[in-house]
């Protein structure tokens, strides 16, 4: 098998290493944190392409909030929130629901601060993530978005994974594949 991929996003290139997350399959790992060449460059071609009116953007934690806080400096929406892996101390009455994904070995939280609850009520967001797979952190974000009584108007990612691409209600740059082992 081979040992990286090398993704295209528009005029950029970067070579990922490729790792097993189970017996039977391997991504390409992506990691946003850190490459600000590529958040920037990947807010701006997003950005062009959402064409409903929002309020605020929504991302979850950790590798989504690059993306997220540019895509917010670029549409001029001056706060993002950040869904969280766990509940801390300052949080005002937290919303929490359960999640797992194709990168996590075990069931997890993503949490929404009650006052970031209170701010999202009736607001229309865009939901951002760097890349779709299997979709279960999306649906527990709107699940926890659809509780603090916020809207979903568009999911987004710079990367589809997987079947993700075949999916006609999420808006991506490129697709990442995933590798059987």
């Amino acid at each position: 098998m081979q040992k990286t991929y090398e993704l295209t996003v528009g005029k950029l290139k970067r070579t990922l290493p490729i790792i097993p997350v189970n017996q039977t399959t391997a991504i390409a790992s992506f990691v946003l944190l850190g490459d600000s060449e590529l958040a920037h460059y990947a807010a701006g071609k997003l950005a062009a392409r959402i064409s409903k009116p929002f309020d605020c953007i929504v991302t979850l934690e950790s590798k989504g909030i690059p993306l997220a806080e540019e895509l917010s400096r670029i549409t001029r929406h001056p706060k993002f929130i950040v869904l969280r892996k766990s509940a801390k101390a300052y949080m005002k009455d937290p919303i929490k629901v359960s999640v797992k994904s194709i990168t996590t070995t075990t069931q997890q939280k993503l949490v929404l601060d009650g006052y970031d609850a209170d701010y999202l009520r009736g607001k229309r967001v865009i939901l951002v993530d760097d890349v779709i797979s299997t979709g279960g952190s999306l649906e527990a974000a709107e699940q926890l978005l659809k509780k603090a009584g916020a809207e979903v108007l568009v999911k987004c990612a710079i990367l589809a994974e997987g079947d993700a691409a075949k999916r006609n209600d999420i808006l991506f740059l490129e697709q990442l594949p995933l590798f059987k082992l």
